[in-house]
């Protein structure tokens, strides 16, 4: 006899479901992240100075993706949120621009060729994310941006206080205002599907970045 397993099982909204990806497929998964934000050795304020110098080249221009999702954004009851979210981001991005100048030049490197194609094509795929005509696509990578930031803001208050800079207090939008914005959004199964592959795009472009890093510390030997 068959067995419906999903008999008392609770349903998980789709904004939990927005939380639970970037928690189990976020940056703060990545060993290089955890690796940069435990290593003393002498190689890590370099190591560092790289992950500030990449980070800036995807998220350190004007518009920021946030920026641009909130300009192209089809859905009303998205757009007050998105407004508030790149105002919060302009702040982060200016940071990281800050920081990108104390930390010093970005460390020289095998196949710095390679490194720009790969990063012209993320800032690419991310303005493609960021313009999208498909309701919910944009707003669920902004989304899952302002998420994965918090351990990106780790790595950028650990190079801060390595270049003996004092960290900004972060600005970004709380959990719940996150919560809020994609449930009012999810309003059928053609919206879900959307707000869940920005969402994931947005992620899988973080860890290429940060797969990027690692193999460059590989390069130079650091690792």
């Amino acid at each position: 006899m068959a067995i419906n397993r999903t008999v008392g099982r609770p349903s998980v909204s789709v904004a939990e479901a927005h939380l639970a990806r970037v928690a189990a497929a976020g940056s703060a998964r990545h060993r290089h992240v955890a690796a940069l934000l435990d290593a003393w050795s002498a190689h890590s304020a370099r190591d560092l100075s790289d992950a500030v110098h990449l980070l800036c080249s995807i998220h350190g221009r004007h518009p920021s993706l946030i920026e641009l999702a909130h300009v192209h954004s089809p859905d009303a009851s998205a757009r007050d949120w998105l407004a508030r979210a790149a105002e919060a981001f302009k702040r982060e991005r200016l940071y990281l621009v800050r920081l990108t100048s104390a930390v010093g030049p970005i460390p020289s490197t095998p196949g710095a060729a390679e490194t720009e194609s790969s990063l012209a094509a993320q800032r690419n795929a991310l303005e493609i994310l960021a313009t999208s005509e498909r309701r919910g696509c944009a707003l669920g990578a902004s989304a899952a941006l302002v998420g994965d930031w918090w351990p990106i803001r780790r790595l950028l208050d650990r190079a801060a206080t390595r270049a003996g800079i004092e960290p900004t207090a972060p600005a970004l939008p709380d959990e719940a205002s996150v919560v809020a914005v994609i449930n009012a959004a999810a309003d059928g199964p053609a919206g879900e599907r959307a707000l869940a592959f920005g969402g994931e795009q947005l992620l899988l472009q973080h860890l290429g970045l940060l797969d990027l890093l690692e193999a460059r510390a590989s390069a130079r030997g650091d690792w």
